[in-house]
Protein backbone atom coordinates (compact mmCIF):
# COMPACT_ATOMS: atom_id res chain seq x y z
CA UNK A 1 0.00 0.00 0.00
CA UNK A 2 3.05 2.33 1.05
CA UNK A 3 4.56 1.92 -2.57
CA UNK A 4 0.79 2.38 -4.29
CA UNK A 5 0.71 5.77 -2.51
CA UNK A 6 4.71 6.42 -3.58
CA UNK A 7 3.93 5.98 -7.21
CA UNK A 8 0.78 8.27 -7.03
CA UNK A 9 2.87 10.94 -5.05
CA UNK A 10 5.51 10.84 -7.56
CA UNK A 11 2.86 10.99 -10.38
CA UNK A 12 0.77 13.71 -8.62
CA UNK A 13 4.04 15.95 -8.28
CA UNK A 14 5.39 14.65 -11.75
CA UNK A 15 1.67 16.65 -13.36
CA UNK A 16 2.35 19.77 -10.43
CA UNK A 17 5.91 20.60 -12.19
CA UNK A 18 4.53 19.76 -15.86
CA UNK A 19 1.50 22.35 -15.00
CA UNK A 20 3.47 24.42 -13.28
CA UNK A 21 6.57 24.26 -16.61
CA UNK A 22 3.24 24.99 -18.71
CA UNK A 23 2.59 28.06 -16.99
CA UNK A 24 5.93 29.58 -16.53
CA UNK A 25 6.58 28.97 -20.58
CA UNK A 26 2.92 30.42 -20.87
CA UNK A 27 4.06 33.61 -19.07
CA UNK A 28 7.65 34.15 -21.06
CA UNK A 29 5.98 34.22 -24.13
CA UNK A 30 3.06 36.35 -22.66
CA UNK A 31 6.42 38.61 -21.50
CA UNK A 32 8.33 38.16 -24.76
CA UNK A 33 5.16 39.17 -27.02
CA UNK A 34 4.37 41.85 -24.62
CA UNK A 35 8.11 43.50 -25.11
CA UNK A 36 7.97 43.03 -29.20
CA UNK A 37 5.11 44.82 -29.09
CA UNK A 38 6.35 47.23 -27.01
CA UNK A 39 9.62 47.42 -29.32
CA UNK A 40 7.57 48.05 -32.27
CA UNK A 41 5.32 50.71 -30.54
CA UNK A 42 8.69 52.55 -29.46
CA UNK A 43 10.11 52.33 -32.85
CA UNK A 44 7.18 53.54 -34.55
CA UNK A 45 6.66 56.24 -32.59
CA UNK A 46 10.24 57.28 -32.69
CA UNK A 47 10.00 56.74 -36.63
CA UNK A 48 6.20 59.50 -36.79
CA UNK A 49 8.75 61.71 -34.55
CA UNK A 50 11.33 61.97 -36.84
CA UNK A 51 9.00 62.50 -39.57
CA UNK A 52 6.81 65.21 -37.87
CA UNK A 53 10.15 66.85 -36.60
CA UNK A 54 11.69 66.48 -40.47
CA UNK A 55 8.38 67.83 -42.05
CA UNK A 56 8.27 70.38 -39.18
CA UNK A 57 12.04 71.91 -39.74
CA UNK A 58 11.01 72.47 -43.55
CA UNK A 59 7.51 73.84 -42.78
CA UNK A 60 8.14 77.82 -43.18
CA UNK A 61 5.72 80.20 -42.44
CA UNK A 62 5.25 83.70 -43.40
CA UNK A 63 7.02 83.24 -47.23
CA UNK A 64 5.51 85.62 -49.61
CA UNK A 65 6.01 84.21 -53.63
CA UNK A 66 6.25 86.04 -56.37
CA UNK A 67 5.22 84.83 -59.89
CA UNK A 68 8.49 85.62 -62.41
CA UNK A 69 7.29 86.18 -65.80
CA UNK A 70 10.42 86.88 -68.09
CA UNK A 71 14.12 85.68 -66.79
CA UNK A 72 16.05 86.16 -70.00
CA UNK A 73 19.50 87.46 -70.75
CA UNK A 74 20.14 91.25 -71.00
CA UNK A 75 23.46 93.24 -71.75
CA UNK A 76 25.48 93.38 -69.02
CA UNK A 77 25.33 96.66 -67.53
CA UNK A 78 21.94 97.61 -68.76
CA UNK A 79 19.77 98.35 -65.18
CA UNK A 80 16.71 96.41 -64.44
CA UNK A 81 13.61 97.05 -63.09
CA UNK A 82 12.77 94.57 -60.30
CA UNK A 83 9.27 94.70 -59.00
CA UNK A 84 10.78 93.30 -55.30
CA UNK A 85 13.19 94.61 -53.37
CA UNK A 86 15.77 93.11 -52.96
CA UNK A 87 14.78 91.21 -56.09
CA UNK A 88 13.42 87.54 -56.53
CA UNK A 89 13.59 86.77 -60.17
CA UNK A 90 13.35 88.42 -63.13
CA UNK A 91 15.82 89.34 -65.99
CA UNK A 92 19.78 89.24 -65.35
CA UNK A 93 23.11 89.62 -66.57
CA UNK A 94 24.80 86.66 -68.46
CA UNK A 95 27.12 85.53 -65.70
CA UNK A 96 26.33 84.89 -62.59
CA UNK A 97 27.78 86.25 -58.63
CA UNK A 98 29.67 83.65 -56.70
CA UNK A 99 28.10 82.15 -53.83
CA UNK A 100 29.69 83.45 -50.60
CA UNK A 101 29.91 85.71 -48.00
CA UNK A 102 30.65 89.65 -49.30
CA UNK A 103 31.12 92.58 -46.81
CA UNK A 104 29.77 95.10 -49.72
CA UNK A 105 26.64 94.78 -51.44
CA UNK A 106 26.93 92.75 -54.95
CA UNK A 107 25.00 93.14 -58.31
CA UNK A 108 21.39 92.68 -58.09
CA UNK A 109 21.95 91.79 -61.63
CA UNK A 110 24.21 88.93 -61.10
CA UNK A 111 23.02 87.84 -57.95
CA UNK A 112 19.47 86.91 -59.78
CA UNK A 113 21.02 85.01 -62.18
CA UNK A 114 22.67 83.13 -58.95
CA UNK A 115 18.77 82.25 -57.56
CA UNK A 116 18.41 81.20 -61.45
CA UNK A 117 20.94 78.14 -60.35
CA UNK A 118 19.01 77.32 -56.77
CA UNK A 119 21.07 79.65 -54.34
CA UNK A 120 19.51 81.90 -51.81
CA UNK A 121 20.84 85.33 -51.53
CA UNK A 122 20.43 86.83 -47.91
CA UNK A 123 20.44 90.65 -47.30
CA UNK A 124 20.87 92.94 -44.83
CA UNK A 125 20.86 96.55 -43.89
CA UNK A 126 24.20 97.95 -43.44
CA UNK A 127 23.90 98.95 -39.96
CA UNK A 128 23.01 95.45 -38.67
CA UNK A 129 24.69 95.06 -35.56
CA UNK A 130 27.85 93.20 -36.12
CA UNK A 131 26.78 90.40 -34.17
CA UNK A 132 23.99 89.72 -36.56
CA UNK A 133 26.21 90.28 -39.20
CA UNK A 134 28.29 87.40 -37.78
CA UNK A 135 25.34 84.87 -36.85
CA UNK A 136 24.85 85.33 -41.16
CA UNK A 137 27.85 84.51 -42.35
CA UNK A 138 28.21 81.85 -40.36
CA UNK A 139 25.45 80.39 -42.05
CA UNK A 140 27.89 79.86 -45.15
CA UNK A 141 30.36 76.78 -45.85
CA UNK A 142 32.36 76.36 -48.98
CA UNK A 143 30.18 74.94 -51.41
CA UNK A 144 26.99 76.17 -50.17
CA UNK A 145 24.20 77.98 -52.86
CA UNK A 146 23.95 81.42 -50.55
CA UNK A 147 24.88 85.17 -51.30
CA UNK A 148 25.02 86.55 -47.80
CA UNK A 149 25.42 90.71 -48.43
CA UNK A 150 24.76 93.83 -47.73
CA UNK A 151 21.96 96.01 -49.12
CA UNK A 152 21.70 99.38 -49.62
CA UNK A 153 17.81 99.34 -50.94
CA UNK A 154 14.86 99.36 -49.20
CA UNK A 155 13.74 96.36 -47.48
CA UNK A 156 10.97 95.09 -45.29
CA UNK A 157 12.79 94.28 -42.36
CA UNK A 158 16.49 94.05 -41.16
CA UNK A 159 17.34 91.05 -42.92
CA UNK A 160 15.71 89.26 -46.20
CA UNK A 161 16.34 85.98 -47.90
CA UNK A 162 15.55 85.40 -51.44
CA UNK A 163 15.13 82.25 -53.49
CA UNK A 164 13.62 81.90 -57.01
CA UNK A 165 10.09 83.54 -56.70
CA UNK A 166 10.15 83.07 -52.66
CA UNK A 167 10.98 85.51 -50.49
CA UNK A 168 10.75 86.14 -46.13
CA UNK A 169 11.59 89.00 -43.31
CA UNK A 170 13.26 88.24 -40.57
CA UNK A 171 14.25 90.80 -37.29
CA UNK A 172 17.27 88.87 -36.93
CA UNK A 173 19.65 86.68 -37.69
CA UNK A 174 18.60 83.47 -35.39
CA UNK A 175 14.70 83.58 -36.78
CA UNK A 176 14.09 79.94 -36.96
CA UNK A 177 11.73 80.95 -40.19
CA UNK A 178 14.58 82.06 -42.23
CA UNK A 179 16.71 79.36 -40.98
CA UNK A 180 13.89 76.86 -41.88
CA UNK A 181 13.81 78.79 -45.23
CA UNK A 182 17.36 78.48 -46.34
CA UNK A 183 17.54 74.77 -45.28
CA UNK A 184 14.22 74.22 -47.68
CA UNK A 185 15.05 76.57 -50.39
CA UNK A 186 19.23 76.48 -50.82
CA UNK A 187 19.75 74.39 -54.19
CA UNK A 188 16.27 74.86 -54.95
CA UNK A 189 15.09 72.69 -57.72
CA UNK A 190 11.84 74.89 -58.34
CA UNK A 191 13.72 77.24 -60.48
CA UNK A 192 14.81 77.70 -64.22
CA UNK A 193 18.25 76.20 -63.79
CA UNK A 194 18.33 73.89 -61.55
CA UNK A 195 22.09 72.46 -60.45
CA UNK A 196 23.81 75.03 -62.69
CA UNK A 197 26.97 76.19 -61.13
CA UNK A 198 27.43 78.93 -58.25
CA UNK A 199 31.29 79.25 -58.48
CA UNK A 200 33.75 80.60 -61.28
CA UNK A 201 32.31 83.74 -62.17
CA UNK A 202 31.61 86.99 -60.69
CA UNK A 203 33.76 87.76 -57.46
CA UNK A 204 33.49 91.47 -57.81
CA UNK A 205 31.28 93.92 -55.56
CA UNK A 206 28.49 95.94 -56.73
CA UNK A 207 30.82 99.34 -56.81
CA UNK A 208 33.83 97.38 -58.28
CA UNK A 209 31.85 95.77 -61.09
CA UNK A 210 30.48 99.43 -61.66
CA UNK A 211 33.78 101.13 -61.64
CA UNK A 212 34.88 97.98 -64.60
CA UNK A 213 31.82 99.17 -66.74
CA UNK A 214 32.63 102.81 -66.65
CA UNK A 215 35.76 101.80 -67.66
CA UNK A 216 37.38 103.69 -64.47
CA UNK A 217 39.17 100.52 -62.89
CA UNK A 218 41.73 98.27 -64.35
CA UNK A 219 41.66 94.41 -64.76
CA UNK A 220 44.39 93.93 -62.20
CA UNK A 221 42.33 96.64 -59.60
CA UNK A 222 39.43 94.19 -60.39
CA UNK A 223 41.62 90.93 -59.30
CA UNK A 224 42.65 92.80 -56.31
CA UNK A 225 39.29 93.56 -55.53
CA UNK A 226 38.40 89.44 -55.72
CA UNK A 227 41.02 88.31 -53.45
CA UNK A 228 40.88 91.21 -50.51
CA UNK A 229 36.95 91.67 -50.47
CA UNK A 230 35.51 88.55 -53.13
CA UNK A 231 33.01 86.10 -51.82
CA UNK A 232 34.93 83.77 -49.45
CA UNK A 233 35.16 80.12 -51.28
CA UNK A 234 34.84 81.93 -54.96
CA UNK A 235 37.56 81.21 -57.99
CA UNK A 236 39.37 83.99 -58.76
CA UNK A 237 38.17 85.18 -62.67
CA UNK A 238 39.72 88.11 -64.85
CA UNK A 239 37.64 90.86 -63.64
CA UNK A 240 36.81 92.67 -67.15
CA UNK A 241 35.76 90.95 -69.82
CA UNK A 242 35.41 86.95 -68.81
CA UNK A 243 32.82 87.25 -65.99
CA UNK A 244 30.62 88.84 -68.29
CA UNK A 245 30.64 86.32 -71.50
CA UNK A 246 27.75 85.13 -72.73
CA UNK A 247 26.20 81.98 -71.09
CA UNK A 248 23.91 80.01 -73.21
Amino acid sequence: MAKKKTAEERRQRAAELKAQRLKEERRRKILTITGIVTAVVLVVGLIAFLVFMEVRSRSVSNVAEHEVGSYEHVETGQPVDYEQSPPVGGDHWSAWQNCGVYPEPVTPEFAVHSLEHGAVWINYEPDLPEAQVEQLTGMYSAGDYLVISPYEGEMEAPIVASSWGRQITAETADDEMLQRFVRLYERGTEVPEPGASCSGQVAETQAEVAALISGEGSEEEGAEGSEEEGAEGSEEEGAEEEPMEEEE
